[in-house]
């Protein structure tokens, strides 16, 4: 059975080496209808556990091979907050002392479970999905455990945010005809200045999802992302498509003043003049670059 798996090159978070917390089946309080995993009732507890000392021998086994990585990542076939024995895999990948960051990417319900809730303060990054902050949206996309509550999340997450010491990020995935509209955005942009993430990550489905749904177009989610205020948006572009636009030396300053742009959206959007006198910012220190979760930001 496969616990450790890739390294993966994601964009997001620079070179991932994952460790799947159920490898077998599908288990997790949510029922997404954009997941990519067959459709299965959201269950409370995992009923199929593996050992911390089986992870752990298969990560070290990994390690012998010497490949590089940037981040290691606890992840599920489902949920991993609901792994029972987190703050045990997460103290005994410590005491490895690996030099790597450890981030978990979990659907949000991670802090209402107050022992994962105290393990995930030990991990370098969080990985949150809030999807809605209106709970019928948030019912129709996630599709729960009928005993989750949405404002009592909400509230942990602003919690949570205020005690970690990493770098937590908010993942917002877009769906057709539910969640893709200014009413919810503005909503979600006020519980998003609430909880001040590092950066939020706007992304849509491409995968082929469990129950018949549909993404929006790239154009959708930099229109969405626009509402989000004072903090830096990653958009999980499925193509690069370039657009050479070009601006001048003022015209970069004040959309850098006004919004962090990530590596990937200077790449896609800024012609290779724009790109030079960019550069030529960065080199006179009007322009700085923040790393953010593994991303490179530049701003004013």
């Amino acid at each position: 059975m496969n616990i450790i798996f890739g390294p993966i090159n994601s964009r997001r978070f620079g070179f991932s080496l994952g460790i799947d917390l159920s490898p077998a089946l599908k288990q997790c309080n949510f029922d997404c209808v954009y997941c990519e995993l067959k459709q299965a009732k959201a269950i409370a507890k995992m009923d199929y556990i593996v050992g911390v000392k089986d992870i752990i021998e298969q990560l070290q086994f990994f390690l012998t091979k010497k490949i590089p990585f940037d981040v290691l990542t606890l992840t599920a076939n489902g949920e991993p907050s609901l792994y029972p024995n987190l703050k045990e895999l997460i103290t005994v990948l410590r005491g490895l002392k690996l030099d790597k960051k450890i981030l978990i990417l979990s659907n949000g319900t991670a802090v209402l479970n107050e022992k994962q809730f105290n393990a995930l303060l030990d991990l370098d990054m969080v990985k949150l999905s809030l999807d809605s902050v209106i709970k019928e949206s948030f019912l129709r996309i996630n599709k729960p455990l009928k005993e989750i509550d949405l404002h009592l999340m909400i509230e942990k997450m602003i919690t949570f945010s205020k005690i970690f010491k990493g770098e937590l990020i908010i993942e917002i995935l877009v769906v057709k005809g539910i969640n893709d509209n200014e009413k919810e955005f503005k909503a979600l942009n006020e519980v998003l200045q609430k909880i001040n993430p590092t950066r939020v990550d706007i992304s849509t489905i491409d995968r082929p999802p469990s129950y018949p749904v549909k993404g929006v177009s790239e154009e959708k989610l930099l229109d969405l992302s626009l509402f989000v205020e004072n903090i830096p948006v990653f958009i999980a572009r499925r193509n690069e498509k370039k657009q050479n636009m070009e601006f001048s030396t003022d015209e970069l300053l004040k959309m850098l003043q006004l919004r962090a742009q990530s590596e990937f959206d200077v790449k896609a959007l800024l012609s290779l003049n724009s790109q030079a006198i960019l550069d030529n910012l960065i080199k006179k220190d009007l322009v700085k670059i923040y790393n953010l979760g593994g991303v490179k930001f530049y701003k004013v």
